[in-house]
């Protein structure tokens, strides 16, 4: 598995995952969101092996979260048309000996 490059501040992240806000109320009866207004943080959701994970981020967190979603989303879709672009080459390749194949008959 490839590493990512490192920068001054730290490694460079690519994640996978959604960024979203993440509301809930706390346990305390006086406390403002159990009047209906519910604590919020930033938060990425991701899921391994079929169960979704939560890692609540801070306010200053977001940017650089946001920019690790965008280089992922990025890589995969570079990924899907190199790998499109190779089973046409496939293709091709298999369409042209079969072709050759049928001359010589």
């Amino acid at each position: 598995m490839a590493r990512t490059k490192k920068k001054a501040g730290g490694e460079v992240l690519m994640l996978r995952g959604t960024l979203y806000t993440f509301r809930r109320k706390c346990s305390n009866p006086n406390c403002r969101c159990q009047k209906g207004e519910p604590h919020e943080s930033p938060a990425l959701s991701y899921s391994v092996g079929g169960r979704t994970r939560l890692i609540t981020l801070s306010d200053e967190d977001v940017p650089r979260v946001r920019q690790a979603l965008e280089r992922y989303r990025k890589a995969s879709e570079a990924l899907e048309a190199e790998a499109l672009e190779s089973a046409q080459r496939l293709k091709a390749e298999l369409s042209e000996r079969r072709a050759q194949r049928g001359a010589r008959k």
